[in-house]
């Protein structure tokens, strides 16, 4: 069982997205030799990530389906999602289309925690250079909306992470090194 990451493509005025570059360079790094890990790249689509993602947990079933994605707002933060919400999606995609009814699952709850716990993840560690936070709030963008999807589908076994835009102290390398710590930290949450 494999863990799987995704990152997003480009959008608005980001046209290198450091969500994917974290993710390529998290792969190039690896996470040990009995770890293979798989990567996607999302569009900033509601409808077709949403699709990526259902596919991601039907073919694959993956013990873990871990998101990066963009926070524009951040400064050199990286904040560690605990859920995903379901409503109250209205802003528009890449493509100019939202959600119907702002809603991710007609059917679903409120609201899906993640059976990661991001809380005692984020009292565990630390990296350099960076500051963590934890959040419950993802923000009602495609990354909360892939994150609920992503929940939906693989009954919790989601984590989502945001990453800041590149800067001279922010490199993939860094986003790369940094997801590293966090990763073996999920993953011996676990059990693995």
């Amino acid at each position: 069982h494999l863990p799987f990451f995704s990152g997003f493509g480009p959008f608005r005025q980001y046209l290198v997205n450091s969500s994917w570059e974290a993710v390529k360079e998290l792969s190039k790094r690896g996470l040990g030799k009995n770890v293979d890990l798989r990567i996607t790249q999302l569009p900033v689509v509601y409808q077709k990530a949403k699709e990526q993602v259902f596919k991601i947990w039907t073919t694959l079933q993956p013990l873990l389906t871990v998101h990066v994605g963009l926070a524009s707002s951040a400064k050199a933060i990286i904040i560690l999602e605990q859920c995903g919400k379901n409503k109250g999606y209205r802003e528009m995609d890449a493509c100019g289309f939202r959600p119907e009814g702002g809603c991710c699952m007609l059917d679903g709850p409120e609201k899906i925690e993640s059976t990661i716990n991001m809380k005692t993840l984020w009292k565990n560690i630390s990296v350099e250079g960076i500051d963590i936070i934890f959040s419950r709030d993802a923000g009602r963008y495609i990354c909360d909306y892939t994150y609920y999807t992503s929940l939906y589908y693989g009954n919790g076994r989601a984590a989502f992470i945001h990453v800041p835009p590149f800067s001279k102290s922010v490199t993939a390398d860094f986003l790369g090194k940094a997801l590293q710590t966090i990763i073996f930290e999920m993953l011996k949450q676990c059990g693995e």
